[in-house]
């Protein structure tokens, strides 16, 4: 089984997976528009640049996927953080820097007691992260 975090965005969609994969140092492996897709004749006109899927796949095996929603609609994201767990801590403190680059910083990166390094943040598309330090994992 493989579990997958599935966002959807507010029509920025693309540049939230360009600055994931930056961030991340992963590779963006899949993106469609809505008007690349099999039904692109019958999408609206300001719909059809907007991202229908994208995947970027992060090192070590990890998986994001998302998309703009499909109506335009604004999305508010509640009740989850998407986690990274890194072995180094200064690549992991790099990481988080670089996702709350722009956005908020819910806890500090810093030494707690189950890990050197740990800390939240919404990033500037309205993401909610955790980023953690994971020695040996």
């Amino acid at each position: 089984m493989q579990l997958i975090t599935h966002l959807n965005f507010n029509g920025n969609c693309r540049a939230a997976f360009d600055f994931y994969a930056e961030t991340l140092g992963g590779k963006i492996t899949f993106m469609m528009t809505q008007g690349e897709s099999p039904m692109g004749d019958k999408v609206r006109h300001e719909m059809k640049d907007k991202i229908m899927h994208a995947t970027l796949e992060v090192p070590g095996g990890g998986v994001l996927m998302g998309g703009d929603h499909p109506h335009g609609k604004k999305v508010q994201p509640t009740g989850f953080c998407v986690s990274v767990q890194v072995k180094e801590t200064a690549e992991a403190e790099r990481i988080f820097k670089g996702l709350s680059e722009g956005g908020q910083v819910q806890m500090q990166f810093q030494k707690t007691f189950w890990s050197p390094g740990f800390g939240m943040c919404i990033d500037q598309f309205e993401v909610p992260w955790m980023v953690n330090c994971v020695p040996g994992a």
